[in-house]
């Protein structure tokens, strides 16, 4: 039950009536027409700004469209009043019947929120895809929650969704890895090694150093780099690629995909990619224009084969093959996603750092290029972190040495913390994260704040199973005996939740779920705190047991949405606080 979709039905219905009664004009379209929680709550339950969107259109005062459209509203018996404000803006209030059936679809309905709007329409979300080369660091943990949210959010809101891992073995970075391994596994031999700049010095290889002497034994040692490079890049990357996985699910990421960047070289992906952009006549051989500002000395024009990138909406065109024959970074970027679009996928999601921006529009114009402008391309910024303890930058890493990791943030503050802390904000804002104010006890602590309202409802259920008070029913339960405008409060914030669901996934948003719920944690807390003064609004009435099941009837439903918010989010409910 999406209690605003059907209210927004209702209106659309009630505007449609108009029209063939000659009150609108024909021709009119309602696609603008919304129906949402009013800024203030002492306004009503809903608002819609139908009147205002179709005044211009329908060359009309907004107000007479929406004191004709309030008359229509009312005789619904679901609206008990539908008052016109300002110019033409029209607030309504529900029937409390309203809430109680909500409630009651909550409590019996275990998809209340998902929605059928992705209509099992295919979506690749690819995320983290860092550098092979060590474990995950704290920069690549919040791209990595966001996007692993992301794809819940999708799969809950109907979508068929893939999660994919983009393994950027095929660069020189892996080279590196593969000589950084090879001096540890010196340094198991007993030799004494030095890290040259450009080496790895990370303690993590100290295992894959020992690994590859269990493997090979002294087989590569005092030997030259053409005989054991190849065969050390693929050990370590595997290596490496182990610690990544474990990363993951310390985070409690499980990626569906995981796709090599090295399988597309040698093969005749890149090739294929470029030759389908050629056949378009999307490719051409020219130089490019000098870079704007100052010129740099090395500077100086090249000829190479360009892709069109402008056409699509780029700054300019973008070089996929040099002079020389060889690919460009973008060249295997284009040919990975002309994997995606071959793959049949309906939509594609990147989260990308914040040091990527430079890559968005060019990536959408290859997939726009490929696809024919068939399958959209979104790409999510993951903004920088800053960790801070005792009031300053929090920098050292227990194990890396240079870096903080992800399993020390998790060692830190738990895998909760710190998926519904990095989900406060939006993914392309900076955000601080302080390891003392997510660990504090207080409503300035969002995800103790969060838990500690659900908590407080498994708290009350035990007391009145203690009390006697039979729960097995909480659906059935007379919720008209729950209808304090502090109560209603709770229950027309709970039935925001699927509202909530749609907007986030149409917006690719995830923070909208954890700012939600906040304010549904607070309603409660609020509703909690009023029953110390006003006994009426106590959760468990004594001697009168139809309603305390009403009472408890509603605060379950409230555990119901935060759990099923927080299983987005990736965060176990807590059903009792330490």
């Amino acid at each position: 039950m999406n209690l605003f979709a059907d209210i927004r039905a209702l209106v659309i219905e009630c505007l449609t009536q108009m029209t063939s009664e000659g009150v609108l004009p024909d021709g009119l379209t309602f696609d603008n027409v919304a129906v949402e929680p009013p800024r203030d709550a002492a306004h009503g339950d809903m608002a819609t700004n139908a009147a205002m969107v179709l005044a211009k259109p329908a060359k009309m005062k907004p107000r007479d469209i929406a004191e004709a459209l309030a008359a229509g509203l009312a005789a619904d018996a679901r609206v008990s009043s539908a008052d016109v404000a300002g110019p033409g803006f029209l607030n309504l209030r529900l029937d409390a019947a309203v809430w109680g059936q909500v409630m009651k679809d909550v409590l019996t309905n275990p998809d209340f929120g998902r929605s059928d709007m992705g209509a099992g329409k295919k979506i690749n979300v690819e995320y983290v895809s860092a550098n092979p080369t060590g474990p995950l660091h704290v920069g690549h943990t919040r791209g990595a929650i966001f996007g692993d949210a992301l794809a819940s959010l999708l799969d809950y809101a109907g979508y068929d969704v893939t999660r994919e891992y983009y393994i950027n073995d095929g660069g020189g970075q892996v080279d590196v890895l593969a000589r950084s391994v090879y001096l540890r596994y010196l340094e198991a031999h007993g030799q004494t090694v030095e890290f040259e700049d450009g080496t790895y010095p990370g303690a993590y290889l100290i295992n894959a150093g020992e690994a590859l002497k269990a493997k090979v034994g002294d087989a590569y040692v005092g030997q030259p780099e053409d005989v054991w490079l190849a065969d050390v890049r693929s050990f370590a990357t595997d290596a490496m690629m182990d610690l990544v996985r474990e990363d993951l699910a310390s985070l409690g990421i499980n990626m569906d995909v995981f796709f090599s960047e090295k399988s597309l070289y040698g093969t005749g992906r890149i090739e294929q990619a470029i030759e389908d952009l050629k056949s378009k006549d999307l490719i051409y051989w020219g130089t490019l224009k000098p870079p704007k500002g100052k010129m740099p000395e090395d500077w100086k024009p090249r000829e190479q084969w360009l892709f069109k990138s402008t056409e699509f909406g780029d700054d300019e065109d973008r070089p996929v093959q040099k002079g020389d024959g060889a690919w460009t970074y973008f060249a295997p970027d284009i040919a990975y996603h002309f994997d995606k679009v071959s793959r049949g996928f309906d939509a594609l999601v990147d989260v990308f750092g914040a040091d990527h921006t430079g890559y968005v529009k060019r990536m959408k114009a290859a997939v726009a290029a490929l696809s024919e402008n068939r399958v959209p391309l979104d790409i999510k910024l993951a903004q920088i972190v800053r960790l801070f303890k005792n009031g300053e930058e929090f920098k050292m890493s227990k194990r890396a040495g240079t870096f903080i990791t992800v399993q020390d943030l998790v060692d830190e503050v738990g895998k909760d913390v710190a998926r519904f802390i990095m989900l406060t904000r939006k993914n392309d804002t900076p955000f601080d994260f302080d390891f003392d104010k997510v660990t504090e006890q207080s409503k300035d602590n969002p995800v103790f704040y969060v838990q500690y309202a659900h908590a407080r409802v498994h708290s009350v259920m035990r007391k009145a199973g203690d009390a006697g008070i039979d729960l097995s029913d909480l659906a059935g339960a007379d919720l008209s005996l729950a209808t304090h405008p502090a109560e209603m409060a709770v229950a027309a914030k709970a039935a925001e939740w699927p509202r909530v669901v749609e907007i986030a996934a149409r917006t690719n948003e995830p923070h909208r779920i954890a700012l939600y719920l906040y304010d549904l944690a607070s309603e409660l807390h609020g509703l909690w705190n009023r029953g110390n003064d006003d006994v009426s609004l106590r959760f468990i009435q004594e001697d009168n047991v139809a309603a305390s099941q009403a009472k408890i009837a509603l605060v379950k439903s409230v555990s119901v949405v935060i759990s099923h918010g927080l299983s987005i989010l990736g965060v176990t409910p807590a059903e009792e606080m330490r």
